[in-house]
């Protein structure tokens, strides 16, 4: 069954052999986040939807959803309005902290290049998850594939996993500016005044909210 398409008057200029392809512009965008068009059927769902950007964030803003483009690469990502969206998931505290983790890598590495892309190894991740929170009982080091997994659902990260599953550590993650602006800290203080917080000995161990729908 196919339902009736909207009839508001800056939809109908949507010539209906591209109503499918928005269609599935609009799936990708609620069901992980972000599109991220960099290659094939992504990048020409990417290219119509800069052609609609106007009308799929009037569409979306009865959600309190914000349709932002990367002013650098073809991505657009939903950002929630805090406080005012409730189409939020959440993370456990494990994801938490590996989403901190990223933030800074992600931070520091802009930080000291000028490199469009940060690209780092799960080991890599691990190692500073393990530097950031010495004072935190953290996720057995076998649970860091399926969190990454979870993240790449989101599109925050994007992940090339080793072909051999023993050298699960060596497989390449790219931190992707989505998840930048998915928690956006000010500057590293106010990164460290989160992470502070999950090394006090009173600390909650509630989960962290990801403001992706």
């Amino acid at each position: 069954m196919s339902l009736p398409w909207p009839t508001f008057a800056s939809w109908n200029r949507i010539r209906e052999d591209e109503r499918s392809a928005l269609s599935a512009v609009l799936t990708e965008l609620l069901a992980h986040g972000a599109l991220i068009g960099e290659a094939g059927r992504d990048h020409e769902l990417y290219l119509l939807a800069r052609e609609y950007q106007r009308e799929l964030g009037e569409y979306l803003s009865p959600l309190n959803l914000e349709l932002v483009a990367d002013p650098d690469r073809p991505i657009f990502q939903l950002r929630p309005v805090p406080g005012d969206c409730g189409l939020v998931a959440r993370f456990n505290k494990a994801e938490t902290l590996l989403v901190l983790t990223l933030w800074r890598i992600y931070h520091d590495a802009r930080m000291e290049q000028t490199a469009e892309t940060v690209v780092v190894t799960a080991n890599d991740i691990w190692q500073r998850l393990k530097l950031y929170f010495q004072q935190v009982d953290l996720p057995a080091a076998t649970q860091l594939r399926e969190m990454l997994g979870k993240l790449r659902n989101r599109r925050l990260v994007s992940v090339q996993w080793h072909e051999d599953t023993d050298l699960f550590g060596e497989s390449s993650v790219e931190i992707l500016p989505t998840l930048a602006r998915t928690i956006p800290f000010e500057n590293a203080a106010a990164w460290q005044q989160q992470v502070d917080l999950y090394q006090s000995p009173a600390a909650e161990t509630e989960a962290g909210k990801d403001p992706t729908p």
